[in-house]
């Protein structure tokens, strides 16, 4: 039976869904930023900072950055079950990897919010 990451009584599938809905709006963002450089080609550092400057791009990227920890966890936990059987080695795995996922975050926020 497969367990999920995020509850005991789902056996996975919201973990599966969570990976899709978060590679999609990842995606999304990513074309759309990529939109973004082809429009402004010479792109400077005030159309960068006005960018970031508007209310729903930092939402987005709060978004996508949110998406992108979830996304990761739950990857990093999947391949960590697979692959390490010494339960003590994968919690402290488990614990440095969900402690430098949740640092990116707030690093990110702070940077993103500072703007």
């Amino acid at each position: 039976m497969v367990k999920s990451v995020l509850g005991v009584n789902h056996q996975g599938l919201t973990d599966w869904l969570i990976q899709r809905v978060s590679a999609v709006l990842m995606a999304i963002y990513v074309i759309g930023l990529m939109l973004f450089f082809m429009l402004h080609p010479n792109i400077a550092y005030y159309e960068w900072h006005g960018l970031f400057g508007y209310f729903w791009m930092k939402m987005a990227t709060a978004l996508v950055a949110i998406s992108l920890f979830y996304h990761a966890w739950i990857g990093m936990w999947t391949i960590l079950t697979d692959y390490i059987k010494c339960s003590w080695a994968r919690l402290i795995l488990n614990s440095i990897i969900i402690l430098a996922l949740i640092a990116f975050f707030l690093e990110t926020l702070m940077i993103l919010w500072s703007v």
